[in-house]
This record gives structure tokens, sequence and C-alpha cells, in this order.
């Protein structure tokens, strides 16, 4: 069936989308994207998300077309025009249509805003059952990674080497460091049960799985480190693990073919995906 999109205001089938050749985002990656997770036919974690939607467009000084309530009457409309009961939307906001030229085209220029769609069975994930192995490559992006922008050529080629390598996803390094995954935050265990994450930076983007995880682990008692964290130290760990919106809590059971502890999924991982998918499902609206 095809899905029904939002675009500038319209609603379509998405055979009928169409979007100008001289958008910005098409020749300058100039834009920004969120991706807000639905269960039972319900946005998760929407507040965080548009949030962040906020501070990503305030930092390039794009224009969110539509309020608050009306972004989120859209995202509402999209899930009950689909029919989508699990999965995700995603929505792209560019810095609208212009003859190419890197000075920003004129102010009031339309941005143009796009919402579809991606039906995916979030609850039912082999990769969080068995975990998955990352490849250890340079972190090699630019760096306003705070900035959840469209420019992610380099991700994807970080993801194509690791999988070239045998693994499922890399874990990025820069000056001797773990940033982050290719699409999500890189966590850690420690021997003595610390679970220690990046602290918030121009490095990293402010993952909002990562937040809500964070906050869940002190309520649990969990002592927490926002801090750096080195490939070596992550080798040696009791656990390690990935959040992100879609994929919630996903552990990490082999970094460059060594074993993260016994090589099975942690149990303070797998406590911490309960607790996060239980609370946040709860919480959707």
């Amino acid at each position: 069936m095809s899905r029904i999109l939002y675009l500038n205001g319209a609603w379509l089938p998405e055979s009928d989308a169409c979007v100008s050749v001289f958008d910005r985002g098409f020749l300058m990656a100039d834009g920004i994207y969120e991706v807000t997770c639905v269960l039972d036919g319900k946005l998760v974690e929407y507040a965080g998300h548009a949030a962040r939607l906020q501070r990503s467009a305030r930092e390039l000084g794009l224009t969110i077309p539509l309020d608050a309530d009306a972004l989120l009457a859209v995202h509402r409309e999209i899930v009950a025009r689909n029919g989508l009961d699990q999965g995700m939307i995603y929505l792209q906001l560019t810095r609208g249509a212009a003859d190419r030229d890197f000075a920003y085209p004129p102010a009031g220029t339309p941005p143009t805003l796009l919402l579809f769609t991606q039906a995916k069975n979030v609850l039912e994930n082999k990769a969080a059952e068995r975990g998955i192995s990352v490849a250890l490559l340079p972190d090699l992006r630019w760096g306003r990674r705070d900035i959840k922008t469209i420019q992610l050529l380099y991700p994807s080629m970080a993801k194509m080497e690791a999988m070239a390598r045998g693994a499922d996803d890399a874990w990025l390094v820069q000056d001797g460091f773990v940033t982050e995954a290719c699409a999500a935050t890189a966590h850690i265990v420690t021997a003595d049960g610390v679970l220690v994450t990046r602290e918030l930076s121009h490095a990293l983007l402010p993952g909002v799985t990562r937040a809500s995880v964070l906050e869940l682990a002190d309520g649990q008692g969990i002592r927490v480190e926002e801090r750096a964290f080195t490939p070596d130290e992550a080798k040696s760990a009791r656990e390690a693990f990935i959040t992100s919106a879609t994929n919630f809590v996903v552990p990490v059971t082999r970094i460059d073919g060594q074993a993260v502890g016994d090589g099975a999924p942690g149990a303070l991982t797998r406590r911490i995906r309960d607790i996060y998918i239980e609370t946040r499902r709860a919480a959707a609206i």
C-alpha cells in the first residue's frame, strides 16, 4: 500500500510527492531531521524529539513552519493516515529551494518540511536478543555533531566499512576516545557496574534515548559517569550497548572481533532495555 506523506502543508501519496531539484537539502545537505518511534499507534518520547528539532533549527537558523501544536497534530495525523501501529516517523526540514549558492537564500524563502512513515516491528529486534558487533573506525565527520543534520555520508561510509569487516556497525573514535556509533549513542558498563557514556558536547548528538536511559539508570540505583572512554576500556568492559530512538537499547557483544564480557548480552543491558520499553511505552502520546 502506498504511504501518505506530508509535504509543505499537503497530504500526498508517496508517488506524487516531489521536491524541487534546487532544494538546498538536495544540493547542499542544508537541513536537519528527526526520527520519532511509534508504538501502539502512539508517539514515543515525542517531547524530547520536538525539543531537539527546535534546537537544531536554532543552531542553523532554520525556520520550522509549524507551531508546536500543529507539529504534534501532523505527527498524529500521519500515524492515522498510514494506519501505523509500530515503526517510525521521519521528519526532514531544509532551508528550501533556491538557485545553487554557498550563501543562504534570502530571508523569507519557504523551508521544505517533509514527514513520512516506515513500518517496522520495533519490539521484536533480533539484534537486541543476540547483540551486535562493532568495528572501531576514525571519526571523520564535521565538528557540529550535536546538530542532527542530513549530511550523513560519512556515517554511511563507516557503516559500509564496518560491514565489510564482518561487523554490524561502527563505533567512531577521535583523539583516542569513542564518540558514538554511526546512528546511536555508545555506552559501556565497567567491571564494577558503572554505566559510562560520553558527556555531551559538539562531538556527539544529544540522544533522546540516551537521556532517558541515564535517568532510568539513576532511578534504579545504577551509578552513572558521563565521561569519554577509550577503545581499550570498551573492550575490557563487562557490558556494552547502544541506544537510539527506534532500536531503544541494543547490546554490543563484540568490538573489533573481541568479545565484550562473556560475549553475550549483559544482564544490566537487558534490564535497562526492558525498563525503557515498559516506561516509555506507557508514557507514549
